[in-house]
């Protein structure tokens, strides 16, 4: 048996993305402990409900400020100065980083997983920005030296990566199929007779909600019948679509669902699953949707086009476009037997590729080769 500590950026995430995972070390005799940032009761009761033991640390998740990144580090060496973990599993940037560098300096074997580039590999913004962003990418690549195992979901970020000067020993990548998906809990639902189009992402420009809102309209015009939800919550990232201009976005042509904590519900009701985003790791709700039996519209950006075999269970459009975007929507809108063929063909993609059982035993397999350190 060993004991593990997971630490991520967001609480909720642990038990939406990693709760089968977690589930699964236990249920192998594992002890597990997991860290994030501002760890409601809710969060608690259901992180406990899984078995794991929470421990709330003071992480500012979309802040760029060195002195609480250095706070959250300083916070993670006293946790695992206190709980003697064997191993130390960490997703999304910041813990990547700092549980890396943490880690490293207890002398405990990590495992990171590069759940997406983020805003620190964008091109985009001002010189401060830029060099906060390049500071960020040479403190990546130094924490990540240290890892038995880096665990990527898309060969496009494994390239870009490595072009960015963060991979530093190519032999420590090891490939997963995104998060997986719960085919149980995510499990086939009857399509609806009409169409109905679906968005889940966090509101962020770079979700591509603007796209979507577009085609949605231009969805509507063509096809009056047609509805279009959208489903998620604002973020205070550099990137935020503040919910003001969401509900502008929506006027007229999307019905606004906010934050569900439960979105089997949404996804049962559309017909179609749409995310134009400009760029995934590998995007959960996408294998959500296609376990329920739901074709995909999608970018051909990373991540994202793992997800899609263009033509089959649904389009791959370009990044960044509304016109192949709206008439993609409009193809599917106008042809309830292409809908129901790609969504067959999403479930068949979904149990095959994205078991969420097959990628937590890649997870757990990579974990357990650091433990002979």
């Amino acid at each position: 048996m060993a004991r593990i500590l997971i630490n991520a950026s967001l609480a909720p995430s642990l038990y939406n993305f990693r709760g089968p995972l977690i589930r699964e070390m236990i249920a192998r005799g594992h002890e597990v402990h997991v860290s994030a940032p501002t760890i409601d009761a809710a969060d608690r009761d259901r992180i406990v409900a899984l078995g794991a033991t929470p421990h709330e640390l003071p992480l500012e998740r979309t802040g760029l400020g060195l002195g609480s990144d250095l706070r959250y580090f300083a916070a993670l060496r006293r946790l695992i100065a206190g709980i003697a973990p064997d191993r130390v599993l960490n997703y999304t940037i910041k813990p990547n980083i700092w549980g890396s560098l943490a880690a490293r300096t207890k002398g405990v074997p990590a495992v990171s997983m590069v759940t997406g580039l983020g805003y620190a590999f964008a091109a985009s913004g001002n010189g401060i920005q830029r060099a906060v962003k390049w500071l960020a990418r040479r403190l990546y690549g130094f924490a990540l030296r240290s890892n038995d195992a880096i665990l990527f979901q898309n060969p496009d970020d494994v390239r870009d990566f490595a072009a960015a000067g963060a991979l530093h020993d190519p032999s420590k990548v090891r490939m997963i199929h995104g998060s997986g998906v719960d085919l149980v809990h995510y499990a086939p639902a009857p399509l609806p007779p009409g169409p109905c189009f679906l968005m889940i992402a966090r509101l962020l420009g770079a979700k591509g909600i603007r796209e979507y809102a577009a085609a949605c309209a231009r969805v509507r015009a063509a096809v009056p019948e047609a509805e279009c939800l959208l489903v998620g919550v604002t973020d205070d990232g550099p990137d935020g679509v503040a919910e003001a201009e969401v509900l502008q976005l929506c006027e007229g042509a999307i019905e606004y669902l906010g934050l569900l904590h439960d979105v089997r519900p949404a996804i049962a009701r559309a017909s179609v699953y749409v995310l134009p985003s400009y760029r995934e790791g590998t995007p959960r709700s996408s294998l959500e949707a296609m376990a329920m039996g739901r074709p995909v519209v999608t970018t051909d950006a990373p991540g994202c086009r793992e997800t899609v075999i263009d033509g089959e269970n649904g389009f791959l459009v370009p990044v960044g476009t509304v016109e192949p975007l709206a008439e993609a929507m409009i193809a599917l809108a106008r042809d309830p037997d292409l809908r129901a063929t790609m969504g067959a063909r999403s479930l068949d993609r979904a149990r095959s590729r994205f078991a969420v059982d097959k990628v937590n035993d890649a997870i757990i397999d990579a974990l357990a080769a650091g433990s002979g350190r």
